[in-house]
């Protein structure tokens, strides 16, 4: 059944299902009812009894019942169409003609002697028919008599019957009118679906152009808005993949046109700086660009890689870190004026890691700032939860809010800016240590702010 279209399933199911509870019906109810029936016709038997006697005993006398001729044993043998005889003594008198056996009426003898309880239901065979009937004993014409009633087994099939062939057609209408509307419902619950597996397909096809909404709020509709959040995702990722390998080509295009203008001017004689060093230091300078730039682009590619993948993280003194940083990169600008403030902090993560932020953070201070750095390290509580902050503060220009939008983007430069990788390294590897960072701009500066939870750090 799964080859089939979805419509065509949810109709088969449905229509199974409700063919499988008429089934179920067609046969178990009879049976059900066959039980009924029974202990109504035996409830009518006594019903009809006890009305027998207090009419017989009231209205007519014992010379009226042994009269042959007597009119009215057939009006009220009727009654209920339950039919009777009395016994008392030997004696046995018949309310309508006698349409039983003698083996029936001694079967009867035998159980009357035997009965304790005033009134007992029995059943029996008479000429392969059924009949069910109730021995009562009581009190007419001042003699203790036996009434028996009975009914046929007759009655009741005729009535189970009736019900049956009425119940056969009342489920086949039922059958009918349901399958039909099973088949709208079926198309109408399938049709979001295949809108939605058609999106799918223009999504593989790379056709991300078209928007796609479901007017539902059911699971369906879920789905749908899953699905355009998907599409969403992979437009801005197309768009990103696109912007970037612009830009790296754009990068990479530059150093390497100079190396090869430079190479092909010293091949003809000619050296555009003047001279045969300055002219190589230039190719050496550019070169050095280029496998910087190509690193950060393989570093970049790396911390993709494992942030699908655990890495081996250990514990270590951030604030002893920091130090070290500090020190081997505050020469390249030897008349800034260094303010570092730190407290002693341990942290879990991967040490190379960290050191990258610290030197792509510090390196953007050392190129922006005038004359001063701040560098602080403090510890907080916020939330019930133990956190480290590092702030880093130059004094330099404030941010473009165009830059600050897209600050730790790829490709992103300010007019200082080398190759528009470093904050991007340090926003992805900060956020692989479930840590926050951000800018802003002050009134005589501007600070970074890294946010580090340290209730993960503790073992």
């Amino acid at each position: 059944m799964k080859n089939y279209p979805l419509s065509i399933q949810i109709w088969m199911v449905f229509a199974l299902i409700t063919l499988c509870i008429s089934i179920l019906l067609v046969f178990v109810l009879p049976l059900t009812l066959r039980d009924f029936f029974t202990k109504e016709i035996y409830e009518t038997i006594e019903s009809a009894q006890d009305l027998l006697i207090n009419r017989i005993d009231r209205d007519y006398s014992e010379d009226d019942f042994s009269s042959d001729s007597f009119s009215e044993k057939k009006q009220i043998a009727n009654i209920r169409t339950v039919n009777h005889f009395m016994i008392y003594g030997n004696n046995t008198i018949f309310i309508t003609s006698p349409t039983i056996s003698i083996d029936f009426l001694s079967e009867v003898r035998e159980k009357i002697e035997t009965q304790n309880a005033s009134s007992q239901r029995y059943s029996g065979q008479i000429n392969n028919r059924k009949m069910f009937y109730v021995i009562s004993r009581g009190k007419i014409w001042d003699h203790d008599v036996y009434l028996v009633s009975y009914m046929w087994d007759s009655y009741r099939d005729d009535l189970v019957h009736t019900l049956f062939r009425r119940l056969v057609v009342v489920m086949t209408f039922i059958l009918l009118l349901s399958w039909i509307p099973a088949i709208f419902l079926s198309r109408y619950l399938s049709k979001p679906l295949v809108a939605l597996e058609r999106r799918v397909k223009k999504l593989a096809n790379h056709e991300w152009d078209e928007s796609f909404q479901l007017d539902r709020k059911d699971e369906i509709g879920e789905l749908g808005d899953s699905i355009e959040q998907l599409r969403n995702q992979l437009l801005k990722q197309d768009e990103s993949q696109q912007s970037f390998l612009q830009h790296v080509s754009h990068e990479l295009k530059t150093p390497v046109m100079v190396i090869r203008s430079y190479s092909q001017a010293i091949r003809d004689g000619i050296y555009p700086k003047g001279n045969l060093d300055c002219t190589l230091q230039v190719i050496d300078n550019e070169s050095e660009r280029l496998e910087k730039r190509i690193g950060n682009l393989l570093y970049l590619t790396k911390l993709d890689y494992l942030s699908l993948h655990n890495t081996s993280k250990e514990i270590f003194s951030l604030d002893e870190l920091i130090k070290e940083v500090v020190e081997r990169l505050r020469w390249r600008r030897n008349e800034l004026d260094w303010f570092v403030k730190l407290e002693p902090i341990k942290i879990k993560g991967d040490i190379e890691q960290w050191i990258v932020v610290l030197e792509n953070l510090l390196d953007n201070q050392i190129r922006y700032s005038d004359t001063k750095i701040s560098v602080f390290l403090t510890k907080s509580i916020e939330d019930d939860k133990e956190k480290a902050l590092l702030k880093m503060w130059n004094d330099g220009d404030p941010i473009e809010d165009k830059i600050m939008e897209r600050l730790f983007d790829k490709f992103n430069k300010g007019y200082k800016g080398q190759f528009g990788l470093g904050l991007a390294i340090v926003y992805r590897i900060v956020t692989l240590h479930d840590s926050k960072i951000w800018a802003e701009n002050e009134e005589d500066g501007v600070s970074f702010y890294v946010e580090i939870p340290l209730s993960e750090n503790k073992d």
